[in-house]
């Protein structure tokens, strides 16, 4: 695709602040829903360390790939049923701290031997015709997200004015980025999102005038909370880290002794094992975007120990693993800005509101259904650069077809893989998620297809990575490409 700036490009300061805030956007419901659901499990985990979490994370990322992948770290949600387990046993938060620890050195083990190996074994083992509906599957998974936050607001229930708001605001994002001014395409989820908050605030009022409660869609909450009463910690106030809280509740969970150490590393290592093949998706997914092979430059191992390190950091100060966010890639393809300069102003910038209650407060009183809208573009981005991924390779031949079959299906349909019984929890010792499960049926499929010379098929070349370099090489100005058009009609 045709990008507004490159990742070595830096925006001028103004547009690179607004690039930086559509970033912010993009990310901050989900980064902020994460430490929402962990207090919900009984343990308290403030959104605004979360936030700081995942802008310091991010920048850690950047150190590690030489600001050569503009993409953005934020709480991932996959740890969530390791969360609970973690609570459950009684391990409170340095259990989830040494959690996140053993999951993120398991990314740095996995660079290691990638330092020493290289990364083509990878680029062999998942094709294109593995990582297009991988990277499919991950935008259709998460759009049960944006639907369920449009149609209940987050909540259980059901509504149609918020299922309205949230398609208001998807319309928005669409004609902005469409029919809009050329500086409204760059930024079309502020006017979006902004849209949608103005419509859900005109809306409130009215409820609240009338007595309409089904009219009522923003909570006031957050604003309520922040100054009422009003104090200087109603302006700036730090977050409440996450290593602050463990030092703090020294001596009231269970001791972190051998044992404990053990069942940690059972809960959480298996989980970071899963994430590796939505972290090589992700990479693979944003290398088509840009138009860079970001498996060779700046190197698979060094996106992993950037993604492991900063999910390190980011827990110590939010509690919440850290993952390359679909929403930030999504992002990347919708404005065409790939600058990592934005991607380290939106990092800083997370760091810095973290302190500011205002914005924090703002930030938490953005209904669900209108970022349920937004996320409706932002998966939908996801899901159909997984399918442009699959443009070379031939779906008509069974070789291809079956590889696509079993990971489609066995994704979409849920299916997931469940061993041993926790006795504590309730729940499996170890579940396999369907994404990995479905990565797992089309690997098998695919090597079972294809056996261990597939000499044959290379002619076709399904690699991505092949794809991207292809891709890079021939990207030509439309100016040249007009003047070649009419060359050819001369001749």
């Amino acid at each position: 695709m045709k990008l507004i700036y490159d990742v070595s490009d830096k925006p001028p300061f103004g547009k690179n602040l607004v690039f930086a805030l559509q970033q912010m956007i993009a990310i901050m419901a989900a980064t902020l829903l994460v430490p929402i659901i962990v207090t919900g499990y009984g343990l308290e985990s403030d959104p605004a360390a979360a936030l700081f979490g995942a802008g310091i994370g991010t920048l850690v990322y950047l150190l590690f790939t030489k600001r050569k992948s503009p993409v953005f770290l934020g709480s991932s949600f996959t740890f969530l049923g390791a969360y609970l387990a973690t609570v459950q046993q009684n391990y409170g938060y340095w259990g989830v701290m040494i959690g996140v620890l053993f999951a993120g050195l398991v990314y740095v083990l996995i660079a290691v031997i990638m330092k020493f190996t290289g990364s083509k074994w990878v680029n062999k083992l998942m094709p294109a015709v593995i990582i297009g509906p991988i990277v499919t599957l991950i935008g259709l998974s998460l759009s049960g997200t944006a639907t369920s936050w449009m149609s209940g607001n987050g909540g259980d229930g059901y509504s149609l004015i918020t299922i309205l708001v949230g398609f208001f605001t998807f319309l928005i994002i669409v004609l902005a980025s469409v029919k809009g001014t050329k500086s409204m395409k760059l930024i079309p989820f502020i006017i979006g999102v902004a849209a949608g908050y103005l419509l859900a605030l005109v809306l409130t009022l009215i409820g609240k005038g009338t007595g309409a409660e089904s009219l009522v869609i923003l909570d006031f909450t957050p604003f309520k909370t922040a100054f009422s009463p009003f104090t200087w910690r109603s302006i700036v106030d730090y977050p409440k880290f996450y290593f602050l809280r463990a030092i703090e509740t020294k001596g009231q969970f269970a001791p972190i002794d051998g044992t404990a150490i053990a069942n940690i590393a059972l809960i959480y290592v298996p989980i970071a094992v899963v994430e590796l093949a939505q972290h090589i998706s992700d990479h693979m997914n944003l290398s088509s975007i840009i138009g860079k092979n970001l498996l060779q430059d700046p190197g698979l191992d060094k996106t992993l120990m950037g993604d492991g390190v900063g999910s390190i950091v980011g827990a110590f100060f939010g509690g919440a693993a850290n993952t390359t966010y679909g929403e930030s890639i999504g992002c990347v393809a919708i404005t065409g800005d790939a600058s990592t300069s934005t991607i380290s102003v939106a990092g800083v910038c997370c760091m810095i509101l973290s302190f500011f209650t205002p914005f924090v407060a703002f930030v938490n009183s953005i209904p669900k259904c209108v970022m349920g809208g937004a996320c409706v573009a932002l998966y939908g981005f996801i899901a159909v650069s997984g399918l442009q991924m699959l443009h070379n390779v031939d779906l008509g031949d069974n070789k291809n077809l079956y590889v696509v079959s079993a990971i489609l299906v066995t994704g979409i349909g849920g299916l997931t893989l469940n061993f041993g019984h926790n006795e504590i929890t309730g729940g499996s010792v170890l579940t396999i998620t369907s994404l990995a499960t479905a990565l797992i049926a089309g690997l098998i499929t695919n090597l079972l297809i294809r056996g261990k010379h597939p000499a044959d098929d290379e002619i076709n070349d399904d690699n991505l990575a092949a794809d991207v370099d292809n891709f890079a090489s021939v990207k030509i100005s439309e100016e040249d490409y007009q003047a070649r058009k009419k060359k050819e009609k001369k001749s």
